[in-house]
């Protein structure tokens, strides 16, 4: 008897309106992870608008799966066309810096992040490591201010970038700064003089001290390759990126977004939103 050929399975992302749903958070550069969670509580009662983030990482790297255009790829955090796990090299160099106050020493309510005004930083470095752009990220919330940096980012340059920027905020968002023995905040004295902020020190090679800003740092290199000159990007360019990142909804913060928990600590400083992963 003859064998009746087998009909192929219907592809999740075949179906053209998840397609659209999912193609229009890619374009806004939110992750796969963040696109299922967000679909599952957009449509709670539509199973068939729910779908996994291997299926579209799958529909975005695998020829022929699903509808997803072929560009949308650029999108991801790491922008390739082929799917690759390898995490970035950190800098090298670690330097003595004077009167350091290790991070043994940081107030333990830091570590939990139920109290706000806690901060991580560091900075992101350009071609040659010859540009670079400052980080900030306030540990509760993962809201994340940006540094412009376009002389150089000696330990003077970083100290006049950083002092107007942290005076910007209320004293109860100036709690601490933990970085790395960069040699780029060997004036960390005169930053803490000028904002009252406590900054300490990670231990060297151990850049998992400061996790979350080691996580906002992967998501900017989709914006500023390390590969080019991080000078052309102007502070109204820094602005606009920082927004785009701190209104991307995080699971750690019950899917409501950086800004929305930072505006609440703003509002109301007594009930900060807990954030409990790095």
């Amino acid at each position: 008897c003859r064998v009746r050929a087998r009909r192929p399975k219907p592809r999740k992302l075949d179906r053209l309106e998840l397609a659209l749903q999912v193609e229009l958070r890619l374009v806004r550069n939110w992750s796969p992870e963040q696109i299922r969670d967000d679909l599952a509580r957009s449509f709670p009662d539509r199973p068939e608008m729910h779908v996994s983030h291997e299926t579209i990482y799958q529909s975005l790297f695998v020829q022929g799966r699903g509808h997803l255009r072929g560009d949308l790829h650029k999108h991801l955090r790491t922008g390739r066309a082929i799917r690759r796990h390898r995490g970035e090299p950190r800098r090298a160099s670690w330097s003595k810096i004077r009167d350091m106050i290790l991070i043994s020493e940081r107030p333990a309510e830091a570590d939990d992040r139920a109290v706000p005004g806690h901060w991580e930083g560091d900075l992101i470095v350009g071609i040659n490591a010859r540009s670079a752009i400052g980080t900030l990220v306030e540990r509760t919330t993962r809201y994340l201010m940006l540094l412009h940096l376009p002389n150089g980012h000696s330990a003077d340059a970083v100290r006049d970038a950083m002092i107007p920027t942290i005076q910007t905020l209320p004293e109860h968002l100036r709690r601490s700064l933990t970085w790395d023995q960069g040699t780029e905040l060997a004036r960390h004295k005169d930053i803490t003089l000028a904002t009252d902020l406590a900054i300490f020190f990670c231990d060297p090679h151990k850049p998992w001290q400061r996790g979350s800003n080691e996580n906002t740092n992967g998501l900017l290199r989709q914006y500023f390759p390390k590969s080019t000159d991080l000078t052309v990007h102007s502070t109204e360019r820094l602005l606009e990126v920082a927004t785009e990142l701190n209104a991307r909804p995080r699971k750690t913060l019950d899917y409501r977004t950086p800004a929305e928990a930072f505006q609440q600590l703003l509002s109301d400083p007594k009930q900060p939103p807990v954030a409990t992963t790095p």
